[in-house]
């Protein structure tokens, strides 16, 4: 009975054994980091192809945050901005959930994480970019066009009929009215103030410089952002994550669900293939547009 016992306490357990072929991502002694990529202009693009939103990326964070066995919850963040009121909202889920679920929130940046990809990027405990990466661009822009003496040449005339003073505000068909302008101007200043204080909110005193310098809507390169207090580092997603959690991390991509229903009606995840509106007869007016403003909204960065 003796001899036995002492050979069951000499061999290893079989929870030990057990564990020795089970899968990394179940066993409790590999950290894991589930990652999610958000990238792409925010807000609604096209019925059919949409962008950044919180309604296409909830259930995606939800998963990411509920991952088994999860130390942190990393985002990987490629977007030029848009929406603001999408970027708040997605900016504050992940706040929420991060609180509810106790994890850290650790943010890289590739490309640009500018205008709402910036306020995204502030739902990050900490922030690392490339030295390349572009960041900032904390302020609110809106443009459109001017048809009317394009109409006027071409002899067509401009009925537009309207129950409320402002109703027709910037119409492009008509002059440009300096009140509708100043109006707009008034809005976009509530905006930017709304957007001001979110980021003084996340980033608190590791912020360096002045208001004067950070809020005028300049954008700048990864050291610069890292010295203005932006982003608390340069670094890669491998190897942070690696120095921090050592070697056998486990860093699984939390992608949005996809399914044959999604595939026939061309919907794509966020950010891929930013001009695929332009492929085959899918190529309608609202689509060439869309990929236009998309193409001109990476373009101010360069891209």
């Amino acid at each position: 009975m003796s001899q036995h016992f002492s050979d069951r306490t000499s061999s290893p357990s079989l929870l030990a054994r057990v564990k020795e072929y089970l899968p990394a991502r179940l066993r409790r002694d590999v950290p894991v980091v589930p990652v999610v990529r958000l990238s792409g202009a925010i807000g609604a693009v096209t019925p059919l192809r949409p962008g950044l939103t919180l309604a296409a990326i909830a259930k995606t964070l939800e998963r990411a945050f509920t991952t088994r066995g999860a130390k942190a919850v990393a985002l990987v963040i490629n977007s030029p901005g848009g929406s603001p009121v999408q970027s708040r909202q997605i900016y504050l889920r992940i706040r929420q959930l991060a609180a509810e679920k106790k994890l850290p929130v650790l943010v890289f940046v590739e490309d640009v994480a500018a205008s709402g990809g910036y306020m995204i990027a502030c739902a990050g405990d900490e922030i690392f970019c490339d030295p390349s990466s572009i960041l900032g661009s904390i302020g609110v822009v809106g443009g459109s066009f001017g048809f009317q003496e394009m109409i006027r040449k071409i002899g067509v005339e401009r009925r537009l009929y309207t129950a409320g003073e402002h109703k027709a505000t910037l119409d492009p068909f008509l002059p440009e009215n300096p009140d509708d302008v100043a109006r707009l101007k008034a809005i976009q200043r509530e905006i930017h103030a709304i957007f001001i204080a979110l980021v003084k909110d996340s980033r608190g005193i590791r912020l360096k410089g002045a208001d004067d310098e950070l809020f005028t809507g300049e954008y700048w390169a990864g050291d610069k952002s890292v010295s203005l207090g932006l982003a608390d580092g340069i670094g890669d997603l491998r190897s942070t994550l690696r120095a921090r959690y050592g070697e056998k991390v486990l860093t699984p991509v939390v992608a949005p669900a996809s399914g044959m229903l999604s595939g026939l009606l061309g919907r794509r995840a966020p950010g891929a293939g930013s001009l695929g509106a332009l492929d085959g007869i899918r190529a309608l007016p609202d689509d060439l547009i869309s990929a236009l403003e998309t193409r001109a909204i990476w373009a101010r960065f360069g891209l």
